[in-house]
């Protein structure tokens, strides 16, 4: 699997793992200027801009297709079946105001020629999308979704009108293709998103389902795999309440069904990250105050697994949908959980500090972590890891060069099965990437004492949500509850008789046996004087465990140093009860 590596070193390809060396393959282009690359989605075709041209070839057949003379080309990108290349460059109008030329152009892959131009200003949500079989194309027009049919861009085949499209995205895999659109709220409205089969856009009821909101300024739509349902992250710039800086989110679910639900998020903060498992019943959330919970949901949107809290605020997928990463990039330290999602079982926790990047290679198997310009501008390179947690290769640029992009050669889906989940890390001719654990300041005063450890916080554990066997998923109504204790604690009653019948009579025949309490039990014979000698050396006990934690230097509460007091007159009462027997 080649990775395409792309920085002020000009453009390459590295064969990923055994060998990682230079592929011959790809020709470098040393040029200093490479803008902008782009795969086709089979990973058969490669295209790039070197400031002089568009070069696209054929990296299969090592075969040189075409060039297109556009050097200020800065995004690319494949129609899914290798048919178009799109080409994307800034918009600019004339210096006397006039119109600018058409900026966004549709080329023939096979010959280079230009299908279709049009003027597309913003750089945002440049790229027409396609239905994976190219049957369908659409863009955003002034706040309206276009749709061209068999590639034939000369005739629209249909328009979706709503009061103002911000957004859309078409639904993956097979006919009939779907659409989510996403409306902004105005004036006092609601903002909503609504999903459609295309080409049923006419009339009220031809939605397949419809969520409004209120807190939304800006929207992530995420469909599943399989088409089923959408997941709808809406946020906010502004956090009201102050909480935050990075505004306020909320997760919203709508399948084509028509069902609709805001995800109960059990931890407030921000959502760092959504994402759909490749089997289309699972998501899994990032989300909440450091340290951050993770949480897989079902379709119903319950939680399945907990994964607890830590330093971490993004979550992969491998293609296959076997394994899950989560990770803490960015402002975090690089940690990152590699878990078993069919047994829910943590395989590693390798740490790729200062990362900018991080793919799943289409194997399933590995996994590439990158520091990249402009994020950061030292220590450039990437590292190639098996997900057991051995870091396989390392490369970094030389000091006084840039990494801009690397990333893994795509394949088709089905092309790598599913293998069986490793546990033991997978030999490595690299030593181990941990980092030094950095020291924590200490004042001169306090170098030559034990360290204490304090943690701000404690993290929680990770925990199996699904219902256990056996056990009844709806919760119990409160006089439910009720009897259960009531049952659970004669049951308990009961069997404590039973255990002080059986002591008395195994005592004095075997006194190896450890006797359950230190003194013999005496029964009085009348009920009511048994409870209260029971009662006084229960209190009795409690103020022994208060004067320990005394001695420990523990600070007493007020209404325990009282009932430390009492424990004379305690004693007073249990002599007499006692002696009346």
């Amino acid at each position: 699997f080649p990775l395409p590596v792309r920085g002020s070193e000009g453009l390459y390809m590295v064969n990923g793992p055994p060998s990682f060396t230079e592929s011959t393959a790809f020709q470098r282009d040393s040029g200093k200027n490479c803008k902008a690359v782009a795969f086709s989605k089979d990973g058969s075709l490669f295209a790039w801009c070197n400031g002089e041209k568009v070069n696209i070839v054929n990296v299969t057949r090592a075969e040189f297709l075409c060039s297109l003379d556009l050097p200020k080309a800065v995004c690319l990108e494949f129609s899914p079946k290798n048919n178009i290349l799109a080409t994307w460059q800034a918009y600019t109008t004339g210096k006397d105001g006039t119109a600018g030329m058409p900026n966004l152009q549709l080329h023939d892959v096979e010959t280079g020629n230009c299908l279709k131009s049009f003027i597309q200003k913003k750089m945002q949500n440049w790229c027409p999308c396609w239905a994976d079989d190219e049957s369908i194309c659409a863009r955003n027009v002034n706040n309206e979704v276009h749709f061209f049919e068999n590639n034939n861009f000369d005739t629209i085949a249909n328009k979706l009108h709503l009061q103002k499209v911000n957004d859309f995205v078409l639904s993956p895999g097979a006919q009939p293709t779907k659409v989510a659109v996403y409306v902004p709220g105005s004036k006092g409205a609601p903002s909503f998103v609504r999903l459609y089969q295309y080409p049923n856009f006419a009339g009220p009821q031809s939605a397949l389902a419809n969520k409004s909101f209120f807190k939304a300024d800006k929207v992530t739509m995420l469909w599943n795999k399989k088409a089923t349902a959408v997941l709808v992250i809406a946020s906010t710039e502004v956090d009201k309440t102050g909480a935050s800086y990075y505004g306020e989110q909320t997760l919203h679910y709508i399948a084509t069904n028509g069902e609709s639900a805001v995800v109960q998020l059990p931890k407030n903060g921000p959502i760092y990250d959504v994402v759909w498992s490749p089997s289309s019943v699972e998501f899994c959330a990032v989300y909440g105050f450091m340290p951050a919970k993770a949480t897989v949901f079902n379709l119903k949107c319950d939680p399945v697994f907990d994964f607890g809290t830590g330093p971490r605020n993004a979550a992969y997928y491998s293609p296959q949908g076997h394994i899950l990463v989560l990770a803490g990039f960015g402002n975090l330290r690089g940690q990152m959980e590699v878990w078993d999602v069919k047994n829910y079982k943590l395989i590693s926790k390798p740490v790729a500090s200062d990362s900018t990047y991080f793919a799943w290679c289409p194997d399933g198997e590995h996994i590439v972590t990158a520091t990249c310009a402009p994020r950061l501008r030292v220590a450039n390179g990437y590292k190639i890891w098996h997900y057991t947690g051995s870091l396989l290769h390392t490369y970094q640029v030389p000091s006084n060069e840039e990494m801009w992009q690397v990333f893994w050669q795509p394949f088709l889906e089905g092309v790598f099965p599913m293998k069986a989940v490793k546990y033991q890390a997978v030999p490595s001719e690299l030593p181990s990437a941990e980092p030094k654990p950095a020291q924590a300041y200490r004042p001169p005063a306090l170098r030559n004492k034990p360290v204490t450890s304090s943690k701000l916080h404690e993290d929680e554990p990770p925990q199996n949500m699904k219902p256990q066997l056996g056990s009844s998923d709806k919760p119990l109504s409160k006089t439910a509850l009720k009897n259960q204790r009531k049952h659970e604690a004669k049951k308990a009653a009961k069997q404590e008789a039973r255990a002080d019948a059986n002591q008395e009579a195994t005592q004095p025949s075997a006194p190896q046996s450890t006797p359950r309490s230190t003194v013999p039990a005496v029964t009085s014979g009348d009920p009511e004087v048994d409870k209260k000698i029971k009662n006084l050396k229960k209190k009795l006990k409690a103020i022994e465990q208060l004067k320990e934690q005394a001695a420990a230097g523990k600070q007493l509460e007020k209404n325990q140093l009282e009932k430390i007091q009492k424990e004379t007159a305690l004693l007073q009462e249990l002599e007499d009860l006692e002696l009346g027997l």
